[in-house]
């Protein structure tokens, strides 16, 4: 069989897997066997190719552990908390939607996974919403585009990967999407949130219990303003701090900054164990990217894309959109796009750090899909069912579409 056919039907049984509920790991592991046994690489060549994969994101799991760090000292002493209430204590009760999709942009940004972002601020949007009578859907839809726009400018897993893939420096792979960031986040509000139907009003019955005393503002930005001066003495000064480092050593200035030394153990065991179901799931992934990158499926969209004076501009975002779309998830998304294809883009004439940002910005746009965990992680945050949840699909689509469309037309106009 053709190895292109042969990866495609892998990756399929993988997404039926995953849908039917089985472990996303082995479902990716499974679908990688699947795919070389029936490409006719036989299961020693094979595994070959499954672990050749997984070695080519060994460095980004690092990476992506040290991060847990920062992670975790954002949540587990309430910087995270105590940056979102002032955001929205700053705009106020008339600019809510704003507030919350500002906030989880710059959760987001600074390094807080998506779906804890809005799983920390969906207590808060409640309580707010509850008192305001407003759309659950709608309140929803605000923190998931602002989460959008912030995951393409932060120094997350989908971030880190890309970068590595491309040999590209990370500040720069994040910097390159700001502006792409800021138009999704307008999108967002002033487009997505008025066109979305009400949906469930909340009513006024919503609680939010705070048991915990928040640290300053002034004390809690300090952890991410030390990563992100750490990783861009790179781009400034020539002076190479490894994002393993800076995000580690951010998320340790950050517990001593808000004098919560004593919580230490519970800051770095729940950013592990964030981190660790990513790294875990890396492994699948990576397995999934080798066999995808030892087919043809490679050649295959190349080809596709011969006749395009642009064609390795297009490739970018398109794979990311596509292996976002396969596994529903940013992460896995930009691992196998850039792992795949960062090659045959440097050599189409796509500049490193743009080919990165631009597969990090294609790999938004289906990453909401229900058989992936974003998709029930930011439904239960707010209490909506399945059906509702699945009402927003198309908007949130549209809101990757935004960023990538504008990531290209960025790199498009500078270059």
């Amino acid at each position: 069989m053709n190895s292109a056919l042969a990866a495609t039907i892998g990756l399929i049984l993988s997404i039926i897997l995953i849908i039917k509920k089985v472990s996303p790991v082995y479902s990716l592991i499974l679908g990688a066997l699947t795919g070389g046994l029936l490409a006719g690489w036989g299961l020693e060549n094979t595994v070959t190719e499954m672990i050749s994969g997984i070695k080519d994101i060994t460095p980004a799991i690092i990476r992506i552990l040290a991060a847990g760090v920062l992670t975790g000292m954002l949540v587990k002493t309430g910087a995270a908390s105590s940056i979102l209430q002032a955001i929205i204590k700053k705009l106020g009760a008339k600019q809510i939607y704003l507030a919350l999709a500002l906030s989880a942009m710059l959760l987001t940004a600074i390094g807080v996974f998506i779906d804890v972002a809005v799983i920390t601020i969906a207590p808060i949007a409640l309580i707010a919403g509850s008192q305001l009578r407003l759309s659950r859907a709608k309140l929803l839809i605000a923190m998931i585009g602002g989460g959008k726009c912030g995951n393409i400018i932060s120094p997350n897993p989908n971030s880190i990967i890309a970068a590595e893939n491309f040999n590209a420096p990370l500040p720069s792979v994040m910097a390159a999407n700001i502006i792409p960031a800021i138009i999704g986040l307008l999108f967002t509000i002033y487009i997505i949130v008025p066109l979305l139907p009400k949906g469930t009003i909340l009513q006024p019955t919503e609680q939010i219990e705070d048991n915990m005393r928040l640290p300053s503002l002034r004390s809690s930005v300090i952890a991410p303003i030390v990563t992100i001066v750490l990783l861009t003495l790179r781009p400034l000064f020539g002076i190479i701090i490894d994002p393993l480092v800076a995000l580690s050593a951010g998320g340790i200035i950050g517990i001593v900054a808000t004098r919560n030394w004593h919580k230490t153990n519970d800051c770095l065991s729940y950013g592990l164990g964030k981190m660790s179901t990513i790294a875990i799931l890396l492994i699948g992934t990576g397995a999934l990217a080798g066999v995808i990158k030892a087919s043809t499926i490679k050649d295959i969209l190349i080809n596709l894309l011969a006749g395009w004076s642009n064609g390795g501009t297009i490739m970018a975002p398109l794979s990311g959109t596509l292996m976002c779309a396969a596994t529903a998830s940013t992460t896995a998304g930009a691992t196998i796009a850039s792992a795949s294809f960062a090659q045959s883009i440097l050599g189409a004439g796509v500049a490193a750090v743009w080919g990165a940002a631009m597969i990090n910005a294609g790999s938004t746009v289906l990453d909401h899909l229900p058989h992936g965990s974003f998709f029930h992680a930011t439904g239960g945050a707010v209490g909506m069912d399945v059906k509702e949840r699945l009402k927003l699909i198309t908007y949130e689509t549209a809101i990757g579409l935004v960023l990538a469309i504008s990531s290209v037309i960025l790199y498009v106009c500078i270059s």
